[in-house]
């Protein structure tokens, strides 16, 4: 029966035109689906617990909400000419209402998850590192941003965002640096909570293949060793 499941997944990803199922022998199909679902789990569920903490964006460098590119060199021309405070009470109302939209997404991860289909599975489980996250990008972009904006539009409607921003962008605007793309902040801010929310899910990822072992699963020790070369 341990064969036959083997022979059942090899072909299976053969029939995908995923290389690398050779690499799987010894390990089942049951598994398998199992220790994938766990891996790109852990990842998402780290991504949305690590962000939705108490500065969660706006102490880590790597996904730190800033001002629209088109407002940076206005944000400096306003620290030169007084305007720091603003600024700074800008930055971490943007990064705290990503903060609050965030910890809506386990759902819509988790349902990415469970609807994942075999040759979905096949190319996250034989592919690069980043895969799983690649996987959710194509599937979940759309509904995140869709469940953030509105948790977004009530944290800046709370701390009067939109009139720090307005007050903010009306100087900018005299200095003529300011692009019309970034005019709706709150669509700029759920799009960059969702891209800090990759980010995140890509490191787990990677930190996940590279040692499994050491996210305390023999499991994912076992099928990720599995398909090394």
């Amino acid at each position: 029966m341990r064969a036959f499941r083997f022979l059942w997944l090899a072909a299976l990803f053969a029939a995908c035109g995923v290389a690398g199922a050779a690499g799987l022998e010894g390990v089942t199909t049951e598994e398998a689906g199992a220790g994938l679902k766990a891996a790109i789990t852990r990842g998402a569920e780290f991504g949305v617990t690590e962000l939705g903490k108490k500065d969660g964006f706006l102490g880590n460098e790597r996904v730190r909400i800033g001002l629209p590119d088109s407002l940076r060199k206005a944000e400096n021309a306003a620290r030169k000419l007084g305007f720091s405070r603003q600024a700074d009470e800008l930055i971490d109302a943007m990064n705290h209402a990503a903060e609050a939209a965030v910890v809506e997404a386990k759902p819509v991860l988790m349902a990415a998850v469970k609807s994942m289909s075999f040759r979905d599975a096949a190319e996250i489980l034989l592919g690069p590192e980043d895969a799983a996250t690649q996987y959710f990008k194509r599937t979940t972009t759309d509904h995140l941003a869709a469940r953030f904006l509105p948790i977004v539009k009530l944290a800046t409607a709370k701390v009067q965002l939109a009139a720090k921003y307005n007050a903010f962008a009306g100087k900018a605007a005299k200095l003529g640096l300011i692009d019309p793309r970034d005019a709706d902040l709150d669509v700029y801010v759920t799009n960059k909570t969702v891209a800090g929310l990759f980010v995140l899910i890509a490191e787990q990822e990677k930190k996940i293949r590279t040692d499994p072992i050491g996210s305390g699963s023999l499991l994912l020790k076992k099928v990720f060793s599995a398909i090394r070369p």
